[in-house]
């Protein structure tokens, strides 16, 4: 019974195992994208599958007791939350872990340089509009790709409004 209970390593090295691997694929998957975590299609849906299987064995170093998968479980959320408050208190590691929002429309004008940045062709641009109740492109003064992958839009209509009144 105690086979379940007793790690094969120390409790630092599941410290240090989980903290590396997780700041990698955290800044690997921040190279990748801000779309791809926001609008993750099947095939990076499975990227993310393989990339656990893959750093299973590096986080764990083969262990497989409870208190070593208990301990790497505790490292991850901890980082996690460590992550998300730096990036609450400081701008540049919220750019950094986050990203940064990018204009796709502006005054109702594709910026085609953006949209290669973001790896986005029209094709998709417009499917995302659709999804927002956007028929035409002719109807967008601006489209903004969050740094969570979502787009935000404002039509024309709002924008005249605005500035009308």
């Amino acid at each position: 019974m105690s086979v379940f209970w007793h790690p094969s390593f120390p409790a630092w090295h599941f410290i240090l195992r989980g903290s590396v691997v997780y700041l990698a694929v955290l800044l690997l998957l921040r190279l990748g994208g801000k779309r791809q975590i926001g609008q993750m299609g099947t095939g990076e849906f499975v990227a993310i599958l393989l990339i656990s299987n893959a750093v299973q064995n590096a986080m764990n170093g083969g262990d497989n007791s409870i208190t070593g998968g208990l301990i790497l479980a505790v490292v991850i959320i901890l980082l996690s939350f460590f992550i998300d408050y730096l990036t609450f208190k400081s701008k540049r590691c919220e750019a950094l872990f986050q990203g940064e929002p990018r204009l796709l429309i502006h005054q109702g004008k594709i910026l085609q340089r953006n949209l290669d940045k973001e790896f986005l062709n029209l094709r998709e641009l417009k499917t995302i509009l659709r999804r927002q109740g956007i028929s035409s492109l002719d109807d967008v003064q601006e489209a903004v790709l969050e740094s969570n992958g979502s787009v935000s839009v404002i039509h024309k209509s709002e924008a005249l409004g605005k500035s009308g009144g």
